[in-house]
């Protein structure tokens, strides 16, 4: 019944509102490859492209690729990057399908019905075919209809994009284990904002990662810094605009900000929160988005949240966890230490791109001389690449605080192979010494070799040990002084070597 039921309903909407031919047009004009007329397509990749071109041709993978991240960060750029590879490299025009899911007349149509159209018209069933979907979550049942073309259709190959994470875990846990591969596509890395640029790079290796700059002496990393001083300019500009591509380059900062507002936060919190999620107090979840620009990267306690809110935990506790499938936040738990367990655990949250944060309130160029308000902004960029770099390894990205001393660490990164935590101080001259906060924490985790002390000087470079955190071996805990444009551009570089392999 439930099938006679949607073929009856598609055959109704089909003759109330448009024909085939009308369907068959809207293909056409996302497709004009198909009869032969010229597109264009932009010409800088994103790191993403090289897994999504990789995955989508390796025909042992039983799996559809899902190109997961915020708005206006360039997934559907890919997808026409990638349809044009295929055309151009190894594929029938006809064969490669691409459809946004969001047009107001598509939206009326199962995907599977689409699909009946595409290979009664344009393309027939059995062929190899390589099917783009965009903004996947508008389409009804698309869950089960891509776990059906994974399980029972092999030739049809299969990348889909969403901007809100509605491709949730609970969701596919129900219907999609197995059947999906996620690949991350956050804001521009500062490393890539360099590129988009056409800046030149700085004379490096371009294998150089962090973890190499331990074994460097202090004379070349002295040299390093030199060659990187040309990029301060460029990362002061990308802490301000962010690393949205369409925005990037724009040399007007108002109205990057402006679209930003409106592409990326004003879309999300008043388009996708009430038709993907059914949100329905607009206001509360706004006021709790403009509460984390403010607080970015600050520890959020939900009862003291909701009294500044006016409104209860639970409303609060809800609308982080839909900020954060919605791409807008990154949440860091608390980290256990010592064997102690958290009683009462806060969560920090961080914004996805520090410049929706200066959007949103109106901070312009006058930020780049304000130590706290850079402080805020540098340690959310620097958590935006780490996130970014470590996503493959999948550990747990924490943070670490002492009630008792209120001693803390920004970030720590955590897996069963290793404990690497960051302390971000971008401010004239900190003092890196026995008795701080990242220290502190080395000494209740023996198991940290290395960590990291971002600062905003350049001569802050070099390696520092203390002879009190020495192992049996003589081994002593290193700790890196690194200037946060250079951690991030070779966080950047690093993630090129990550997807390569």
């Amino acid at each position: 019944m439930y099938i006679l039921y949607n073929i009856s309903l598609y055959g109704s909407i089909m003759r109330q509102f448009f024909d085939k031919n009308e369907v068959l047009g809207v293909l056409h004009g996302f497709n004009p490859w198909w009869s032969g007329r010229s597109y264009t397509c932009p010409g800088f990749r994103r790191l993403a492209f090289e897994p999504c071109r990789n995955y989508l041709e390796d025909t042992s993978l039983r799996r559809a690729i899902h190109l997961s991240g915020p708005r206006r960060v360039g997934k559907t750029t890919i997808l026409l990057q990638i349809a044009d590879y295929l055309i151009k490299n190894r594929s029938n025009p006809k064969g490669v399908f691409y459809i946004s899911l969001d047009h107001p007349m598509i939206k009326l149509l199962s995907l599977q019905k689409i699909l009946d159209l595409y290979n009664d018209s344009i393309y027939p069933q059995g062929k190899e075919t390589f099917l783009l979907l965009d903004e996947i979550q508008y389409s009804k049942e698309w869950e089960t209809e891509i776990k059906l073309l994974v399980d029972h259709h092999p030739g049809v190959r299969i990348l889909a994009t969403g901007s809100a994470s509605v491709v949730h875990r609970e969701r596919l846990a129900e219907s999609g284990v197995g059947r999906w591969i996620t690949v991350p596509i956050p804001t521009l890395s500062f490393y890539e904002f360099v590129q988009i640029q056409g800046e030149k790079a700085p004379d490096i290796p371009d294998t150089l990662k962090p973890s190499d700059l331990f074994s460097i002496p202090q004379k070349e990393l002295a040299n390093l810094a030199q060659r990187f001083r040309g990029l301060l300019p460029f990362f002061q500009q990308y802490l301000l605009v962010g690393g949205f591509p369409e925005t990037a380059t724009l040399k007007n900062t108002n109205l990057c900000q402006r679209l930003l507002r409106e592409d990326v936060v004003e879309r999300v919190l008043k388009r996708d929160m009430t038709a993907l999620f059914g949100v329905r107090n607009i206001n509360e979840l706004e006021k709790l988005f403009i509460y984390l620009c403010l607080h970015s990267g600050g520890i959020v306690a939900i009862k003291t949240c909701a009294d500044a809110l006016g409104t209860s935990p639970t409303t609060v506790a809800n609308h982080l966890t839909l900020l954060e499938q919605a791409n807008l936040i990154y949440r860091l738990p608390p980290a256990e230490s010592g064997g102690k367990k958290i009683l009462r655990a806060r969560n920090k949250y961080y914004l996805v791109d520090a410049a929706l944060r200066n959007a949103v309130l109106l901070r312009g160029e006058e930020i780049l001389i304000n130590p706290e308000e850079m402080g805020v902004i540098v340690e959310t960029t620097v958590h935006r690449h780490l996130y970014s770099f470590y996503y493959r390894d999948t550990p747990e990205i924490v943070y670490w605080r002492d009630p008792a001393t209120d001693k803390e660490v920004d970030i720590i990164v955590r897996s069963p192979n290793y404990i690497i935590p960051f302390e971000v101080k971008y401010r004239e001259h900190p003092k890196l010494s026995a008795s701080s906060g990242l220290v502190a924490y080395c000494r209740l985790e023996k198991q940290v070799k290395r960590a990291y002390w971002v600062t905003k000087q350049d001569n802050d470079f070099g390696v520092t040990t203390f002879k009190e955190l020495e192992d049996e071996h003589g081994e002593q805990t290193q700790f890196l002084k690194i200037p946060a444009h250079v951690l991030c551009y070779l966080l950047g570089q690093a993630e090129v070597l990550l997807w390569k392999e």
